[in-house]
């Protein structure tokens, strides 16, 4: 059973006046199994998390580790992450124009699987995910992301946790930009692969309504660059009561005592 430990974590960014902090000491494990929920304000740091788990250059790591079953993750470049069964699912996926949807999940998966899959078997595979996600046929022939709505492109990406199946899958704000229809079929995608028990799942949002959908086992509140508060998901639901003010104004009451 595979497992991402993050331990003490610290990062920063670079800026026109010196490194600024953004991580400021995280702790957080993750078990192929488990669905973890961390919710926050904006500009608390959630999705810069997700960013350093997949090895982004913007970010520099300046204390702490990360490890996947035991492996040192900041020593691996980012396909070595993938490989090695780290998923992200960004919150704004990019356009690849030039670069057909089919030939870029081959390719995934291929780097992935150490083999490429036999063609006939690859695109029953690929149009039954597809028709699972209610992405149009014609897409797989289309330049990744190029031109897709909103919807569009987080389905793909959902595509592509299903195919490549890895251990651990961070999804960072998926609902985003999502109507009531796409939420509904871009989570049942992700329950669909959670409940194979193949992979441990981060899923980070600003808002609760994704929660309806995606039940976690756990919820954390992440403040100023670090988690204040975890527990169960009823924790979500005293979010969505109450809001983040009393953890901010706790968080930073901490930070100056």
């Amino acid at each position: 059973m595979s497992t991402l430990e993050i331990v003490d974590l610290h990062a920063s960014v670079e800026t026109d006046t010196g490194d600024q902090p953004i991580l400021r000491g995280v702790d957080l494990t993750i078990t192929q199994g488990q669905t973890h929920a961390v919710m926050g304000p904006n500009g608390s740091g959630k999705s810069t998390l997700a960013y350093v788990i997949a090895g982004h250059p913007k970010y520099r790591v300046t204390q702490g580790s990360i490890t996947l079953d035991g492996t040192d993750v900041l020593d691996m470049s980012v396909d070595e992450r993938a490989r090695a069964g780290l998923f992200l699912a960004m919150q704004y996926p990019v356009e690849i124009p030039g670069v057909s949807v089919s030939n870029f999940l081959r390719t995934s998966v291929t780097a992935v699987r150490g083999e490429a899959p036999k063609l006939r078997l690859w695109l029953k595979e690929m149009k039954e995910a597809m028709a699972a996600l209610s992405i149009d046929p014609s897409f797989a022939e289309r330049s990744v992301n190029e031109g897709f709505s909103g919807g569009e492109k987080k389905r793909h990406e959902i595509l592509q946790l299903e195919l490549i199946k890895p251990k651990i899958a961070v999804l960072d704000e998926t609902d985003s930009g999502l109507d009531v229809d796409a939420l509904r079929v871009v989570s049942e995608g992700v329950n669909r692969y959670r409940e194979s028990g193949q992979t441990g799942t981060l899923l980070i949002t600003h808002y609760t309504r994704i929660l309806r959908y995606i039940h976690p086992d756990f919820v954390h509140v992440f403040v100023d660059g670090r988690i204040v508060e975890s527990g169960g998901p009823e924790l979500a639901t005293a979010l969505e009561d109450e809001g983040y003010e009393k953890f901010i104004g706790a968080a930073r009451a901490g930070a100056s005592s």
